[in-house]
Parts: C-alpha cells; structure tokens; sequence
C-alpha cells in the first residue's frame, strides 16, 4: 500500500510503530552471562529437592520474561502516549485540486510535522512552498520550506493547541521573509 492510500489515523499510527522500533532499547540484548547466572543461583539452591529446583528454575524463567515483558511494554506505552495531532488540508482558489494530510507529532526537539501533499506542482528555480502554523490572532510561525509535497518533513518550536491553522503559501527567493499570502493549502490541527 502506497503512503498516500493512508488515512492520517493510519499513518499516524505506522508513524508511532517506526518510532518504536527505531528505539535501540527495544532491541536491547539481555547480559551474556544471565542464563548462567540463572543455573549457578539454582544449583546453589541445594542439590536433594529436584522439584523444589524444577519450581525455582520455573520461577526464575518466568520472573525474567516478566521482566523483558515489562521493559519492552514500558517501551511501547510511553511511545503510545506521545502528543499528537492531525490535519487534513484543502487546496484555496490558487490550487482547488490539491490536498493533504498532516501529522504533528511532539518530540523532546519540538514538534515533528510530516506532510503528504498531492496537487502541488514541484516548484524550482527560486520558487518553493513554505509552511506556516497560525494562531487566533492570525500570527504566524514559519515551519520549513520544500519544493514538493509528497514526502515532507517540517518542525516547528510552538504547537498546535496556540497554532492550530496550518497554511501552505507559494514563495520567491525574493529577500523577503513574510508570508506572500498565496496560500495553496489550508487546515485545522485537531487531537
């Protein structure tokens, strides 16, 4: 299936799983020496009672496949617990057949925001599209710049409880750094 056959719950999703298991502590080998370990603490038991052993090596098996469980679990709820939003984006006047998804996604560097846009003609030679987070008062944050919009990956500093309003504008390396206020794709980030 192809990335832009996906709902943004979907890639929302298939984006948290990457997370995890691009995590090394997910993959973290157990010490070298723990099934020995392991041996020598029942061998040390007592050598008459093999079923008290048999119970014990059953005990010590299990406690530590409890242990790998529950570290891998505590792995994979604290990645399930990340902030995250959504936005699907509407092509404006300038570009009605364009369209896409967005998702944001709060990282320790701020917030990753990884767009999927389609309709946008690729944009060169000095020309390009910027993104933008708006708030209510219509100020506007600078997210990043690409040329085309199927695979983008943009931060932003703020996030979108202040600046729901994702906008998309058409820019000229012209020396300036405002919005030109052509905006090609607008939506709302929601929870």
């Amino acid at each position: 299936m192809d990335d832009a056959e996906l709902t943004p719950d979907e890639r929302a999703v298939l984006a948290r799983v990457q997370h995890v298991l691009a995590d090394p502590a997910v993959w973290a080998e157990p010490p070298a020496d723990l099934q020995e370990r392991v041996v020598a603490a029942v061998a040390d038991a007592g050598g008459g009672r093999r079923r008290w052993l048999r119970y014990a090596a059953g005990g010590v098996a299990a406690a530590v496949l409890l242990a790998v469980g529950a570290a891998v679990g505590v792995q994979l709820n604290h990645h399930d617990d990340a902030l995250q939003y959504a936005a699907s984006l509407k092509g404006t006047d300038l570009a009605p057949s364009a369209s896409g998804d967005v998702t944001l996604t709060k990282t320790a560097s701020g917030w990753k925001i990884e767009l999927h846009a389609t309709g946008l003609p690729r944009r060169a030679d000095g020309q390009f599209y910027e993104a933008w987070l708006k708030d209510a008062s219509g100020s506007l944050v600078p997210i990043g710049t690409f040329n085309d919009g199927r695979d983008v990956v943009l931060w932003a500093g703020v996030g979108p409880a202040d600046f729901p309003t994702l906008t998309i504008t058409r820019e000229a390396t012209d020396g300036n750094q405002a919005s030109s206020g052509e905006v090609v794709l607008l939506g709302q980030a929601r929870q």
